[in-house]
C-alpha cells in the first residue's frame, strides 16, 4: 500500500509528465508540419488540339475549378525515377520507345510518347533501391481531352509483383485487370499529369496500368515521375 508521501508526490510529477508529453508531442508534430513543402513540378506547355470527344464514363471525376490544391511532400523529395529503366507488358511498342517514359520530357509533341498495345497494359519503373515514396505521377496523351480507362498504380520490392503490393490508385471498377474492384474516379487527361499519393510507403518497383481509353483503345505513356526520398 502506497505511502501518504509516495501518494502527495505522485500527485505533483502526474501534471508536470504530462505536460511535458505534450510538449514533446507539439515539438514532433510542429517540426513534421514544417518539413512539408509543395510539390513543385515542371509542366509541360497546355495543347489541347481539334475538337474535344465527350467523355461519358460512369466513375468519371467531375471537372475542377480553378488551380490544382498544393500536394505537400518531405523537403527532400527527389524524382527518383528520371531515366531509370521502363519494362512493360508490351516490350514492342506500336509507337515510341519505353526510355521515353522516364526521360523527362513530357510535352504532348509527336515523338514524346509511347504507344503500347490494345487493352490491359502494363509499365513498370525499377528505381534500382527500395526507397520512400510521396507522389507518382503519370502523364497519358493529353493532347485531347480523353480519359484511360481501369488506371491502376502499384509498387513493390518483388519485380514480378507477386508479393508484398501495395495499391496507391485504382480506377478499374469493372475489374478489367484483374487487381479488384477500385474505387477511384476516372479522369480526363491534362498537362498537369495525375497526382498519386503514395502515402510513404517504401518500394523499389512502380507499375502502371490501363486499358486503352475513350478515344481508342491503345495504351499511351507520356511520362512518369517518382517523388521519393534518396
Amino acid at each position: 500500500m502506497p505511502t501518504p508521501t509516495t501518494t502527495l508526490l505522485d500527485g505533483f510529477r502526474r501534471p508536470a509528465l504530462l505536460a511535458a508529453a505534450a510538449a514533446a508531442l507539439f515539438m514532433v508534430s510542429t517540426a513534421g508540419a514544417e518539413d512539408l513543402v509543395p510539390l513543385k513540378l515542371d509542366l509541360p506547355k497546355p495543347m489541347f488540339v481539334g475538337t474535344p470527344v465527350p467523355v461519358k464514363l460512369p466513375n468519371l471525376e467531375a471537372p475542377r475549378a480553378g488551380r490544382r490544391p498544393d500536394f505537400m511532400v518531405p523537403k527532400g523529395v527527389e524524382n527518383l525515377a528520371l531515366n531509370k529503366k521502363v519494362t512493360s507488358s508490351d516490350m514492342e511498342p506500336v509507337l515510341g520507345d519505353l526510355t521515353l517514359i522516364t526521360d523527362g520530357e513530357k510535352a504532348g509533341d509527336e515523338g514524346n510518347y509511347v504507344e503500347l498495345g490494345k487493352g490491359k497494359q502494363w509499365v513498370q519503373i525499377d528505381l534500382t533501391a527500395s526507397h520512400k515514396l510521396y507522389a507518382v505521377v503519370v502523364w497519358h496523351f493529353h493532347s485531347q481531352a480523353r480519359a484511360y480507362k481501369a488506371v491502376a498504380v502499384q509498387v513493390s520490392d518483388d519485380p514480378d509483383f507477386s508479393k508484398g503490393v501495395e495499391t496507391l490508385y485504382n480506377s478499374d471498377d469493372q475489374n478489367v485487370l484483374g487487381l479488384g474492384v477500385g474505387k477511384d474516379p476516372t479522369y480526363i487527361e491534362t498537362y498537369e499529369g495525375r497526382i498519386v499519393d503514395a502515402k510513404g510507403v517504401s518500394a523499389r518497383y512502380v507499375r502502371l496500368y490501363s486499358a486503352g481509353n475513350t478515344t481508342s483503345e491503345m495504351n499511351h505513356y507520356i511520362e512518369v515521375e517518382v517523388y521519393g526520398l534518396p
